[in-house]
């Protein structure tokens, strides 16, 4: 106690001279002294910050104007899964796949940002999505990022674009109408799928602007899905407009995302029958020749389940396409690479989705169950056709671990 009462006597003489003599700090009106204990100093270098708690008032240096985040392009040959939302967000399931990529010769995920739900899979903060509600927090993006990142695995995030019963019921004047009247529905089991208009460009910025928050989170590549028109009977739909052509406007949705995300790796997924009909003769709005000159990949669902009994691929006829996927898949990839080798200026490389479900539903005899034989008969084909990349898809995340090599 003596040592502090001797310091209180010079305490306040110095304070007194200071007050008399009337000096002054040196204010350079950048920062305000009214609560100096949480202060924030930026140094010279903008990726630090530093906080000091202390009551001397430092000039504070300009602050360095920080650039939006955007994905750094990653040459990675993409050997992934997909996975739902619902799996992101799943713990014990998440440290399953990370395992199992660790294991093998895995190294990416596709993840849901937006399902053909239309909900988006986490906590979203753009304006237009917390205005109509259309999220649910399925999983924590920055920290689910954060882990797969630290593991070296790059994450692809998968938006879904048209078809979308959450926000074309929510703004129906947006949705693909009934000639009739009303929202056009899918005519399938489930009738309350509705699909956005791609003819408004009001949608294309409601989709751009989910992919730039997704990318801000750390996403590595942005995966557009159902970037078409609706299937189905044509007569029955109304787009607001006609003499449109459906590529054209699929194309220019491509080149306004493109334009509003210049540095994102951007793909988009295709039906492998694109790559076996010429122009667009499903009449979907996806012309193989044209839909990849802005994207950086094209993946072809090259699933064998997809085509028609009997359909012919690159002159040969298949029968019963899901009991021969090498075939298929391999005969799909060599009409894309032929098709596309006289284009110039092509820029998507293909990276095909793989089939990693049992087509249960086909008639009996038709289909057979899917393990690690016919994935390893696919991932063949994909090389044997000239291609190094793959995906696989199973809407329940359930794939067969022996069919990837062990690492």
């Amino acid at each position: 106690m003596r040592r502090y009462k001797s310091l209180v006597l010079p305490f306040f003489c110095v304070l007194f001279v200071f007050l008399v003599t009337g000096c002054k700090f040196e204010n350079s009106g950048k920062t305000s002294l009214t609560d100096q204990s949480k202060q924030v100093f930026v140094t010279p270098e903008p990726e630090h910050e530093m906080v000091f708690n202390t009551p001397t008032p430092t000039p504070t240096p300009e602050p360095t104007a920080v650039p939006t985040p955007s994905a750094v392009k990653k040459d990675v040959k993409v050997k992934g899964l997909y996975l739902t939302g619902w799996s992101a967000g799943n713990k014990e399931r998440m440290d399953y796949y990370i395992k199992l990529i660790e294991e093998t010769e895995l190294n990416a995920l596709v993840i849901d940002i937006k399902n053909d739900d239309g909900i988006v899979s986490y906590e979203s903060k753009v304006p237009a999505v917390v205005e109509a509600g259309t999220y649910l927090k399925k999983y924590d993006a920055k920290k689910l990022l954060e882990t797969l990142h630290a593991k070296d695995i790059y994450v692809i995030g998968r938006i879904v674009c048209f078809r979308d019963p959450a926000y074309s019921k929510k703004y129906p004047e947006r949705a693909v109408k009934h000639v009739d009247g009303g929202l056009w529905r899918e005519n399938k089991k489930d009738k309350e799928i509705t699909w956005l208009n791609p003819c408004d460009e009001r949608n294309w910025k409601y989709i751009v602007d989910i992919a730039r928050e997704a990318v801000e989170l750390g996403f590595d590549e942005i995966q557009f899905d159902y970037v078409r028109f609706p299937d189905g009977d044509r007569s029955k739909m109304n787009f607001g407009q006609t003499g449109f052509v459906k590529h054209e406007v699929i194309n220019n949705f491509l080149a306004y995302a493109r334009k509003e995300l210049p540095d994102v790796t951007l793909s988009a997924d295709i039906f492998g029958i694109v790559c076996v009909s010429p122009e667009d003769r499903e009449d979907i709005g996806q012309y193989l020749e044209l839909i990849g000159k802005e994207l950086d990949y094209i993946s072809p669902m090259t699933y064998p389940s997809l085509y028609a009994r009997g359909q012919i691929v690159n002159g040969i006829k298949f029968p019963n396409p899901d009991l021969e996927p090498y075939a298929v898949v391999y005969n799909t990839l060599l009409m894309a690479r032929e098709r596309l080798s006289k284009v110039e200026n092509y820029k998507a490389d293909i990276r095909p989705y793989l089939q990693a479900y049992t087509a249960s539903w086909l008639p009996e005899g038709s289909y057979q169950k899917y393990t690690a034989e016919q994935y390893r008969q696919q991932i063949q084909a994909v090389y044997d056709a000239g291609y190094e990349q793959w995906i696989f898809w199973d809407a329940n995340n359930k794939y067969d671990p022996d069919a990837f090599l062990k690492e």
